[in-house]
């Protein structure tokens, strides 16, 4: 069965063809990031925008390198939430019109178990259930995935995702967008020990919080910003606080910022492997499977070290599965449609749906 996935949650417009679930006959993603990172994070109306432009080419490519017609197609699913309204809306409208012009059964996917199932994709001997970490720009949860895809929802985040907040912290610091993968290679170059940025790991609960870590960067950047314009040294700053610019690190030495960097990924990469390994000892399951944009480089060496010395199954899916994508929509859609599940064509758009 060769089936269809669309995604357009975001800034990619991503269209995956797989075969028989597992098997990734092509993936191919077009992003629009180049034309948010002026304004530091993305903008949805630009975004539907180039989900409008590019998604007819990027449907093209992806027959073409899985060299499949597109009436050979058995079917079509598509993201219908969580997500930015008008681009869902985007891939939802282009998604019914090819399911009723190719008489094709339609299946709606939850973006976020679509980013769970993209672990078991790649392990096909991963046993049900598992505790599933989803972290991305948008969200930050911890799950338990039973067989038939049942989701037990343990906790998720209160204020900002990690994601968001490696975002806002990059921009703090002056190093442009999107910050994820600018910290972590900036990391390399510090020292994850040179500034104590608090851990919220409360003892009880799965929840998150990433609102104080963000804080104490602004704080601390703030601080060193002061102190070199000779803060503190007779020199009164005339600017009252509620009117000064935000920190940008403009005044520090890259190794500094490499320092701040470093620092604040260990904090968020502890709070994030604490809660989780947490979770499969409290719960007993020995299989994690960590999803979203899961690509951070310390976040997959602590929870594969740490998880390995507690004798767990960790499993990362390959990068090119972790950004958003088709083909793990295409995949989770073979396992509904598995149990007869088919949406109709007045199926709607839902931005806050969260493991349905």
């Amino acid at each position: 069965m060769w089936i269809l996935g669309i995604e357009t949650s975001c800034d990619e417009t991503a269209i995956g063809i797989v075969e028989d679930g597992p098997r990734v006959l092509a993936n191919v993603v077009a992003s629009s990031q180049r034309f948010h990172q002026q304004y530091g994070g993305v903008v949805p109306e630009i975004a539907a925008r180039v989900h409008v432009e590019v998604i007819w080419q990027v449907l093209e490519e992806a027959l073409h390198e899985a060299n499949v017609a597109i009436t050979d197609l058995d079917a079509v699913a598509v993201t219908r939430g969580p997500g930015l309204p008008g681009a869902l809306l985007i891939g939802l409208s282009f998604a019914k019109g090819l399911a009723l012009s190719l008489e094709r059964p339609l299946v709606g996917i939850d973006h976020l178990a679509a980013h769970l199932y993209a672990g078991q994709m790649t392990q096909a001997d991963l046993e049900l259930p598992y505790i599933g970490l989803v972290v991305s720009g948008g969200h930050t949860l911890l799950c338990v995935v039973h067989p038939e895809q049942r989701y037990e929802l343990l906790g998720e985040t209160k204020d900002d995702a990690v994601g968001e907040a490696f975002d806002k912290v990059a921009k703090v610091l002056g190093l442009g967008y999107p910050g994820g993968p600018i910290i972590d290679q900036l990391s390399a170059e510090g020292r994850s020990d040179a500034v104590a940025f608090p851990r919220s790991t409360a003892k009880d609960g799965f929840d998150f919080s990433f609102s104080g870590l963000k804080t104490a960067v602004y704080t601390y950047v703030r601080k060193l910003e002061d102190g070199a314009r000779g803060m503190g040294h007779g020199t009164a700053d005339p600017t009252p606080p509620v009117s000064r610019p935000p920190p940008h690190a403009l005044l520090l030495d890259r190794q500094a910022i490499a320092d701040i960097a470093a620092s604040f990924q260990e904090a968020a990469v502890d709070i994030l492997t604490t809660k989780t390994l947490r979770a499969c000892q409290r719960t007993g399951i020995r299989r994690l499977v960590v999803g979203g944009v899961a690509a951070n480089r310390r976040l997959r060496q602590r929870l594969m070290q740490d998880g390995a010395s507690k004798g767990l199954q960790v499993v990362f899916p390959p990068v090119e599965l972790c950004v958003d994508n088709g083909a793990m929509v295409g995949g989770l859609a073979l396992e509904l449609l598995r149990r007869g599940s088919c949406a109709p064509l007045s199926l709607n758009i839902d931005p806050n749906l969260c493991l349905s």
